[in-house]
């Protein structure tokens, strides 16, 4: 009679190519998506608090909120299939009211959605080659009316209500700026576009029939009642050989192969894609948000400009200029601040402007810091600390510290202290880094670059390598419980390090595949290692010999641990099973039922099992494992889990805050802290209630 409870206690990152991905809820509450939750952030007090996205959702494409703040509407693919699900965030925890997913029209995916101004009804706008744009009385989940926007397979970027008509709406995208009306249960247009056609990328209403439209080529644009009245261009201010600060960061070489998880249509990459070569150069505008003097818009890489309205006249003139600041722990500065704005949005006393970028970033300003800057640009502070910006490829956590350790294709190393949900330490490099571990003593990291293995200092304010090794992409490396030595996979080989003398004492061979997991045992005298040539090996480390050996060719195996007497070793891999290994024998193989297994973690008790699925799934099970299906399994992102990592370890030498779990996710450039507990018929008065700390990527 057992269960594992789990809590999602804190996300460090965001998700920022989902359509309309922050606002506020109240003044001191934001909401944006990380991983497969909403996050409810407080600025003040720095607590989040979480609204879960659908089970099985291969990710949010875009967000919603009423104007009355009640309701949250959430665009995802779950299972293949497009679905939209509102919930009432006035209850505690935010509760879901109605789930959109049975249509009687073709969709594959809802890439931009708002509410009307009374919060009834519900706009949603497909992805081509449909491009059907959906007129709901969400409530009673019933279409008013439906139109097809467009039949050139455009893309759609944006859609909008009149912020005073329920009938009134808007729909920009590439080559489209149209006006329709609800009328006698159809949807018409009433504007007709002159002029040449633009890539209208985002828009807002100014007043009620009043429209800003800003395009791939800096140009702004303000339509009232759908007829152009004026019309300026962004200047641009710095060279323009910069362009290439656009480029997507792609992940060179992925961990583990999954299928492609699904991305929303159209997406930011999309955008700057459909814009010619020589565009790249404009200041796009990827962003524009209204407030009681004008409105707010990107103006390119690393700007956002205020317009004010001219008194007596329909026109605005720019009035202020705000930056992202220059980053000096970039091993690039110049080029830090060369990110594109995706998402602006004011506080509701408009005391405070938020913007999320094209790097996973999120910034705030004081707008009355604006009025003080006399004519130079203001800047941008972070709301958080700055985020991965690229997958995260290594994660790690300290045996005597609340610390975790995180390197990115993103070429930086980043040390969170998960007891206060803070960023301490954080530098970029000019390589990327594949694989992090910790020292026990959280004094020291060893890093592998793409180049190099390096053993690096935690410094107060620095992260410094003293030592090298020609090890080039370690994609596995790991310390010791006891710190005196390290191990570090080279290819199909595994070299042993001391820390004292820092000299390669042992390099084990028998691997005929890369090494995908290595794993010490508690009292370190043996290594178990697990690659994709379906062989797990059990190193002596006195004789440098292989102890005991299980191949299964058929099986390319992910993830190795071992249990707290190192007696079963569990393997995890492509066969979609759990096995437990003894003497050279697989004991039993438990389904996984029909996902990989990715990556696995068992508690220092032996009592609790952990493993990370290529769906984001964590599923929690009791040990010893039983046959059927018995577990509990949270959704934590929308993409593969490549890491899970205990916080909690045993003994009074060691740091014990009882929560944690820590979870990266490779396609999403963020990673999650879950509590979770234990319970279990105590045999004793002082084992009712373990709890557990875990972290996942």
């Amino acid at each position: 009679m057992s269960a594992v409870v789990a809590q999602t206690l804190h996300v460090f990152g965001l998700r920022s190519h989902v359509a309309n991905n922050i606002f506020y809820f109240d003044e001191q509450i934001i909401i944006f998506p990380s991983g497969n939750h909403c996050v409810k952030y407080n600025v003040d007090q720095k607590w989040q608090k979480f609204i879960p996205g659908s089970d099985k959702s291969q990710g949010m494409l875009a967000l919603s909120i009423s104007p009355n703040r009640r309701y949250l509407a959430i665009s995802e693919t779950v299972q293949e299939k497009p679905a939209i699900t509102i919930y009432e965030l006035s209850s505690i925890p935010c509760r879901k009211r109605k789930v959109l997913n049975n249509f009687d029209f073709q969709v594959q995916k809802f890439i931009s959605m708002a509410f009307s101004p009374d919060s009834k009804y519900l706009l949603a706008q497909t992805s081509p080659p449909e491009s059907n744009l959906v007129y709901w009385l969400w409530e009673k989940q019933k279409v008013m009316a439906i139109v097809r926007i467009d039949t050139q397979n455009n893309p759609v970027y944006q859609v909008s209500f009149s912020p005073q008509d329920n009938t009134q709406v808007c729909v920009t995208g590439n080559g489209m700026f149209k006006l329709l009306r609800f009328t006698e249960g159809t949807l018409k247009q009433t504007n007709f576009q002159r002029g040449e056609p633009q890539n209208y990328l985002a828009h807002t209403w100014v007043a009620d029939d009043k429209i800003v439209v800003g395009t791939d080529t800096g140009k702004l644009f303000l339509f009232e009642s759908g007829d152009q009245r004026w019309e300026t261009s962004i200047m641009v201010k710095e060279p323009t050989h910069d362009s290439k600060s656009l480029d997507v960061i792609q992940e060179s070489e992925s961990l583990i192969e999954f299928p492609p998880v699904s991305s929303p249509l159209p997406s930011y990459e999309q955008m700057v894609a459909t814009s010619s070569h020589s565009q790249l150069s404009m200041p796009q505008v990827f962003a524009i948000a209204a407030y009681s003097k004008g409105f707010a818009c990107s103006a390119g890489p690393g700007r956002v400009l205020l317009f004010e309205k001219m008194e007596e006249k329909d026109f605005y003139r720019e009035s202020r200029e705000i930056r992202i600041p220059v980053d000096p722990q970039s091993n690039d500065p110049s080029q830090s601040d060369k990110q594109d704005v995706l998402c602006l949005c004011f506080s509701p006393s408009e005391e405070t402007l938020v913007a999320s970028t094209s790097k996973n970033q999120l910034y705030s300003i004081t707008m009355s810091l604006t009025e003080i800057s006399k004519g130079e640009p203001a800047h941008f502070e972070y709301l958080m600390y700055p985020l991965h910006s690229a997958p995260i490829t290594g994660l790690a956590t300290c045996i005597r510290k609340p610390l975790i350790a995180t390197c990115s294709l993103d070429r930086s190393i980043r040390i969170w202290n998960y007891e206060t949900n803070t960023l301490e330490l954080f530098k970029e490099y000019q390589e990327e880094a594949y694989s992090i571990s910790l020292h026990p003593s959280g004094h020291f990291i060893v890093v592998g670059f793409a180049d190099k293995l390096r053993l690096m200092n935690l410094l107060i304010d620095d992260i410094r390598s003293f030592k090298e090794y020609s090890i080039r992409g370690c994609r596995e490396c790991s310390f010791s419980n006891g710190g005196h030595l390290f191990a570090a996979v080279n290819g199909n080989v595994i070299h042993v390090y001391t820390t004292t003398n820092l000299e390669n004492i042992s390099s084990l061979k028998g691997h005929t595949g890369k090494i995908r997991s290595i794993v010490w045992n508690a009292d370190d005298s043996k290594l178990i290692s697990g690659g994709t040539d379906g062989a797990v090996y059990e190193w002596n480390l006195s004789t440098g010999k292989r102890e005991t050996e299980c191949v299964l060719k058929s099986c390319s195996y992910n993830c190795v641990t071992v249990s707290p007497d190192a007696k079963i070793i569990f393997a995890v891999g492509s066969d979609h099973t759990l096995k437990e290994i003894a003497d050279s024998s697989i004991l039993r193989e438990i389904s996984a039922f029909d996902v990989t297994y990715t990556t696995i973690v068992i508690s220092h008790s032996g009592r609790m099992m952990f493993v990370g699925t290529s769906v984001g799934t964590i599923r929690a099970m009791k040990y010893p494992l039983p046959l059927q299906k018995e577990f509990n399994e949270y959704q934590a992102h929308a993409g593969p889990i490549t890491k899970v990592s205990r916080a909690l370890s045993p003994g009074t030498q060691s740091y014990t805050l009882p929560h944690a779990l820590f979870i990266p996710s490779t396609s999403q450039c963020l990673f999650s802290l879950l509590r979770l507990s234990y319970l279990f018929i105590p045999h004793s008065l002082n084992h009712c209630l373990l709890t557990m700390n875990i972290l996942f990527v």
